[in-house]
């Protein structure tokens, strides 16, 4: 088979299986997540092979893995959508097929372990301390899929569909249109236990607040479309063409044409990645299952955000003034910051996550409006493995949690890392992979993942003097070392705090498989981006990351050059904070409130409530909004306005059709006409008799039809 015919094929099992479970298998639990598994392996074994046959494309600008059709006509030719592989797809192929695979082969055990707790809501009430495992659901489930075990998978597979059609899309279209589905999984799995207010309303609030940004990034689209006659990444993408866009002024910002496009296109972005002012909805995602957390902030989502940036960076980087790049850079460096000093004090082990994931997206941003390129495409990648496997941990911990809870009779909050405790010795292999997460989340240097792609970026914001870029984000990276010591020590290190803590145990082998793979992945993967003329280590390794990440571009950007000063902040900032966050920690006691509380005082307070971002949205948008659709657009408008119009014609009309009946129907049609003269009872037989013509059997007019075209067919053939 032709590489080009694979990656066409590549989408194609997570639909087929979403199609299959939702029509055939929604029943059968084993068969379902059989269905599924094995649909994401067959994507898993496509995109390997296709992966590692872009590895031997020496020039790959001239011998692109590309193939196109034409899809729509325009009156001069045709819309054309396709396929493209280059080295930024193929990475991001990567990284998708492996966490995708293991999420899914993880949800297996997921739903299926443990016992349930008491009763629950059957319209889709999540029991407390208890998995899907029997579950029945209700018929009016979305799209009527009864048991909730089936539906997930079916979700899920469709979750999986959508971003594979966006990595391996070759235009803007067919990328927003994976982009969307993507948009409608999560508000699907997000609100997946429906029966729960919180967690419809956290469905609710993901759907419209990504739609903001979807829609200035359709606006981009259609202006780009309009400017340039295609959508295609190889035609928009020439110099010629962004010279062109490049040339054309706007009033808004003195931005040209191809920066305004980007910058429309960018808030989509903002949107999808959660980047402030449209982060709010990422935190309350994590009212889904946990596997859905891990697919929204590792594999898809998220990553399909920071993904889009970077395949229309030429867009922001044509910019001639460079304001473009510089919002980016703003935007980005600031929603690091601002994400992790609200993670410093949340007490969900989720929710941490969630706050770390915004932050960390955070950094890959900020690098792209550094022009750091390469360092922000290996963050993305990094993150993904090390973030999927925290959260797929996270959810290990708290499916431990609330088997203890179970047995112990301990009702206590089974996310709440205060209720936890102890739990390096109750569940071991959990505890080594959630380590080797967090160690990389936190940079930890030399041995994980994050380490190398995170002295990257500051590397590059040193070596292209953005010191407030640098400073800002150094500061982030050791609030992120300290938040994740101190979930990594609330969690597994000291004594269990909660019964439930103490009878927690291991989860099976279909949960801890893919957090050991995954860790391997948290170590590993960082080893093919070490920079050339690192002290020791530099030069063992070919730069692998950057040399063919790297190809991508027109131009190859080139690897900063190396500097003490980055690396001596990377490695401070991630020590420091990883001993200052056990130091404050270690020895928290059952019932003892987090001790950052008191120093911090109200500030503490603030960060615990996140700002008050979302207070603020709904005093200042959410009640406004509530208040013109019920009250002026509803009272004023449609009843008052619109429903007195239309009921001042109804009335109309029926004062006319009661004059005319009462003065001509009744006395001229009905007794003159009809009575006196007679036409009732000359119409009334024929009427009759006519009547059986009409038999209201379909067969009866298809057989009459018939036979009038064959008798027409006839008269025309002979006479003509």
């Amino acid at each position: 088979m032709a590489t080009e015919t694979l990656i066409w094929l590549l989408p194609l099992p997570p639909l087929l299986a979403f199609f299959l479970i939702v029509l055939f298998t929604n029943k059968n639990k084993a068969l379902s997540h059989t269905i599924a598994v094995g649909a994401a392996l067959l994507s898993f074994a496509g995109s390997m092979v296709v992966f590692f046959s872009t590895l031997g494309v020496d020039h790959f600008g001239e011998h692109p893995f590309e193939s196109s059709i034409n899809w729509l006509p325009t009156g001069e030719g045709f819309l054309k959508i396709g396929v493209l592989i280059d080295p930024l797809s193929a990475v991001t192929l990567f990284f998708v097929a492996i966490t995708v695979l293991m999420i899914f082969l993880y949800s297996v055990g997921y739903h299926n372990f443990g016992q349930p707790v008491g009763d629950h809501d059957r319209a889709g009430l999540p029991p407390h301390g208890a998995t899907m495992k029997d579950d029945k659901g209700k018929k009016h489930t979305v799209l009527s899929i009864e048991p909730m075990y089936s539906r997930f998978f079916a979700f899920i597979g469709l979750f999986a569909f959508g971003m594979y059609t966006l990595v391996i899309s070759d235009n803007l279209l067919t990328m927003f249109v994976g982009w969307e589905i993507m948009g409608l999984c999560s508000y699907l799995l997000i609100g997946f236990w429906y029966g729960k207010p919180s967690a419809r309303a956290a469905a609710i609030k993901a759907f419209m607040t990504t739609r903001v940004g979807d829609v200035f990034m359709l606006l981009g689209i259609a202006w780009l479309y309009t400017a340039t006659g295609t959508l295609s990444y190889r035609e928009i993408f020439t110099e010629e063409m962004l010279h062109s866009l490049a040339s054309v002024g706007t009033p808004v910002l003195g931005l040209s044409a191809a920066g305004l496009i980007g910058l429309l296109l960018f808030i989509g972005t903002i949107g999808k990645s959660a980047q402030w002012p449209l982060h709010i909805w990422l935190p309350d995602a994590m009212e889904g299952p946990t596997p859905v957390s891990a697919m929204i902030h590792a594999a898809t989502m998220v990553s399909a955000g920071v993904y889009a940036a970077l395949r229309f960076f030429p867009l922001l980087e044509a910019e001639p003034t460079g304001t473009t790049l510089s919002i980016v850079s703003l935007i980005g460096t600031f929603t690091a910051i601002f994400a992790a000093t609200i993670a410093l004090a949340q007490n969900d082990i989720k929710k941490v996550l969630a706050y770390s994931t915004i932050s960390q997206l955070g950094f890959m941003i900020a690098a792209l409006g550094i022009e750091a390129y390469i360092a922000a495409a290996f963050h993305l990648v990094t993150h993904a493995f090390f973030k999927a496997l925290l959260f797929l941990g996270s959810g290990s911990v708290i499916h431990g949690m609330e088997h203890g809870a179970f047995h112990s009779n301990d009702h206590v909050d089974p996310q709440d890392m205060f209720n936890m405790g102890g739990l390096r010795k109750k569940m071991p292999i959990t505890f080594w992979t959630f380590l080797i997460g967090g160690f990389a989340l936190s940079g930890f240097p030399l041995v994980t993942a994050g380490f190398w792609s995170k002295d990257e970026i500051l590397a590059d914001a040193f070596a292209h003097h953005h010191y407030a870029v640098l400073i800002t984000l150094s500061i982030a990276a050791l609030m992120t070392a300290f938040y994740t010591m101190r979930q990594i020590t609330l969690t597994f290190l000291g004594e269990p705090r909660t019964k439930a803590a103490e009878h927690a145990h291991e989860t099976p082998w279909t949960m801890t498989l893919p957090l050991v793979v995954l860790s391997i992945f948290a170590i590993g993967f960082g080893w093919v981006g070490i920079p050339e003329k690192f002290p020791l280590v530099g030069g063992l390794l070919p730069n692998l990351f950057h040399d063919f990440v790297g190809g991508t571009l027109a131009e190859h950007p080139k690897a900063p050059e190396f500097s003490w000063v980055p690396l001596a902040i990377s490695i401070g900032v991630a020590l420091g904070g990883l001993g200052l966050g056990w130091l404050v920690y270690k020895d928290v006691k059952a019932g003892q409130p987090d001790p950052l509380k008191k120093p911090l005082g109200p500030i503490y307070t603030l960060l615990a409530n996140k700002w008050y971002f979302d207070e603020f949205y709904n005093f200042f948008v959410v009640r406004p909004v509530t208040w013109f659709s019920e009250v002026f657009s509803y009272i004023w408008m449609d009843k008052f306005l619109f429903d007195g119009f239309l009921h001042s014609i109804g009335a109309g009309a029926a004062f006319i059709g009661n004059t005319i009946r009462n003065y001509f129907d009744k006395p001229i049609i009905n007794e003159l006409i009809g009575d006196k003269l007679g036409a009732y009872w000359t119409f009334q037989p024929a009427g009759r008799a006519l009547r059986k013509v009409q038999t209201g059997r379909i067969q009866t007019y298809l057989l009459g039809a018939l036979a009038t075209l064959l008798i027409v067919g006839a008269l025309y053939y002979f006479i003509f």
